[in-house]
Formats: C-alpha cells, sequence, structure tokens
C-alpha cells in the first residue's frame, strides 16, 4: 500500500519533424509537437490535449512536484521490473509520456543503450530525474509521433495512454516505430481506477442538484485492450491487471494529489464548477462508505500492464492446426502415453 504525499497510413507520417536516432548525447532536446487542437480524423474527440497539456505543465512547475509523484514512481518501478524479465539489451528505447522520467530513473546502462523520451508537456522534460543513460527529450503529442519505421528495440509507456483520444492509433504508431522482435510495454489506467470517488461524487450531485455530470474521466475495458493491441499488429500478448490502494486523510486531499499529478479531468463534456455544498456532501458521502479504521479513506487505482512484440520471423510460432499428434480426450491416459524412462523420473 502506498502512502500519499483510424488506420494510421504506414506510407504517410504526421506534419511534425521527424527525429533521428543518431548521435547519441547525454541529454538533447527537440520538438515534434502536433498543433494545437489536432486530433485523428476516425477519432472520438473525448478529452481536451490543449487543456491536459497546460495540466502537466503546471503540474511540473510545482515548488515540490516529487510530493505527488507517488503512483508514478511506483508504476514505473513495475514497468522497469517487466523490462528486466526480457534477458537482451534495447540499444534504442523509447519512453512515451514520460512525464517527469518516471520509468527511466529505474533503468541502467546495461539494459538501455539510448532513451528517448516524449511528453506533450514541455516543464516535465525541463525538471525530469536523473537517469544514467544517454537520454533525448521530445516534445510530441501520443497522437503524432515524429519517429521514423523500425526505429526502436523498446517502447516503454507509463500511465500516459489514458489520455489519447486515438487510442488504436496510437498503438499502431507505437507499432510502427518498433523494430521486427521490439517489445512495447505499456500501463494504464483500468475502468476501476477511482471508483469511490466517482460514485461519491454521483450521489452527491444527484441528491443536491437533481442529476450528474462525469468527473472521471472514461477508461478502457481490459477485455478491449488485448483486441486493439491484436489490432495494431502485436503478437504474443500479455495482459494483466493490478491493483493499488492509497490512504488519504479525506476526499480533498486526494483530489489536490490528482491535481499535483497533472491527473485532473480533461474530458470536453465535465463539468466546469461543483457547488460547494455539494463538494461537502461528497466528501461526508465519501467517508461513510468507505472509511477505513484509522478514519482515513482509500482510492483505488487499477492499472492495466501490457506486453506486445512485433513479428519477426525467428519468433516461436503457433503449430499448424491439426497437427497435433493427441487429442484433448486423450490427456486423461498421458501416464500411459509417457515412455516408461520417464515415468520412473
Amino acid at each position: 500500500m502506498l502512502r500519499p504525499a483510424g488506420l494510421w497510413p504506414l506510407c504517410r507520417r504526421p506534419w511534425a519533424a521527424r527525429v533521428s536516432a543518431e548521435n547519441p548525447g547525454r541529454r538533447e532536446i527537440t520538438s515534434g509537437v502536433s498543433p494545437r487542437g489536432s486530433t485523428s480524423l476516425r477519432a472520438l474527440n473525448i478529452f481536451d490535449r490543449d487543456l491536459k497539456r497546460k495540466q502537466k505543465n503546471w503540474a511540473a512547475r510545482q515548488p515540490e512536484p516529487t510530493k505527488f509523484d507517488y503512483l508514478k514512481e511506483e508504476v514505473g518501478s513495475r514497468i522497469a521490473d517487466r523490462v528486466y524479465d526480457i534477458p537482451r539489451a534495447f540499444p534504442l528505447a523509447l519512453d512515451l509520456g514520460c512525464g517527469r522520467g518516471y520509468i527511466a530513473q529505474y533503468l541502467n546502462k546495461e539494459t538501455i543503450g539510448k532513451l528517448f523520451q516524449v511528453d506533450i508537456a514541455e516543464n516535465a522534460l525541463k525538471n525530469s530525474l536523473e537517469t544514467e543513460i544517454p537520454t533525448v527529450s521530445v516534445l510530441a503529442d501520443e497522437e503524432f509521433l515524429p519517429f521514423r519505421e523500425n526505429t526502436f528495440d523498446l517502447v516503454v509507456s507509463s500511465l500516459s495512454l489514458h489520455w489519447v483520444n486515438d487510442l488504436p492509433r496510437a498503438l499502431e504508431q507505437i507499432h510502427y516505430i518498433l523494430k521486427p522482435d521490439g517489445v512495447f510495454i505499456g500501463a494504464m489506467f483500468g475502468g476501476d481506477t477511482l471508483y469511490e470517488l466517482r460514485c461519491s461524487l454521483q450521489l452527491a450531485e444527484t441528491e443536491r442538484e437533481g442529476g450528474f455530470s462525469p468527473h472521471i474521466s472514461p477508461f478502457t475495458a481490459v477485455n478491449d485492450l488485448g483486441h486493439l493491441l491484436g489490432r495494431a499488429g502485436f503478437n504474443t500478448l500479455t495482459v494483466d491487471t493490478d491493483e493499488i490502494q492509497v490512504n488519504y486523510p479525506g476526499m480533498f486531499e486526494l483530489m489536490e494529489d490528482l491535481q499535483g499529478m497533472g491527473e485532473s479531468n480533461c474530458s470536453w463534456n465535465r463539468k466546469a464548477l461543483l457547488h460547494r455544498d455539494t463538494m461537502l456532501a461528497a466528501a461526508a458521502v465519501y467517508r461513510e462508505m468507505y472509511r477505513n479504521e484509522d478514519g482515513s479513506v482509500p482510492a483505488t487505482y487499477q492499472i492495466y500492464y501490457m506486453i506486445g512484440w512485433k513479428y519477426h520471423e525467428s519468433q516461436a510460432r503457433p503449430a499448424e492446426r491439426g497437427s497435433a499428434t493427441v487429442s484433448f480426450g486423450e490427456l486423461g491416459k498421458i501416464n500411459n502415453l509417457m515412455p516408461q524412462g520417464k515415468k520412473s523420473q
């Protein structure tokens, strides 16, 4: 438990300048940010990306940004653990939606040769955490990646893709920039994230104002994630879910931390203002329904972790249909089918 503190055509690329992976250095900064207000023509325009950029820039400018980094650092460390589980080195890697470098701080130069860090918030890039890996900072939108095909050996992303309007295209672009046999390892918030806060606000607003508006952004369902990865071209997929529960003194402290993380709602249909009486009622509902024995209130963050590989002929492939020599009906006789020497071992 933590403590609080549309198909993207491969023959075309976004208008933003393409970023080369040559000439490694300790830290370089370049820009490939998309036009303001841009979004895919096929995408539902759910999130205000300009507002999200401002929210993340504001959070990165705070006097003590590390006060609010506890959740992103925890998930970043878990992404790094998954990188270390793969017994190989990655000469060129990309951290998509890096923030202040929550994954990079847990990686080492023996595993990663050079790391590109991409984010829409320039202040997050300027105030990124120290790492021993040679790093290039790129100001760019996750929806408009300015990289060439078959560039990276590894792409990682932690708690960023849930703010993307066109998640299918974002995954397709990640697949596009990966080299064959390259791997994508990501994490994003799941549908049950902050269900306590969502329920409390809805009950209070319904009682005080006769109806409710969305105050928590929509999230992807876990059963859709594997399908989206497969449709983007990834194979050998792994999708798993985890929950992190953080205890806060009250609802207002939780909302303050969400703002400090840059995770305030940026949906276009959000309600601009909640009445003071509604907020007080929501805090009371939250405490009444979910209070812990020590008087604190819990907030649940559901995290989806995903791993997908870009196809290469050297990868193991499933056997051809109909090539099995034993049927499922004979599994009960497995001991009789095994050679005598193996049974005695």
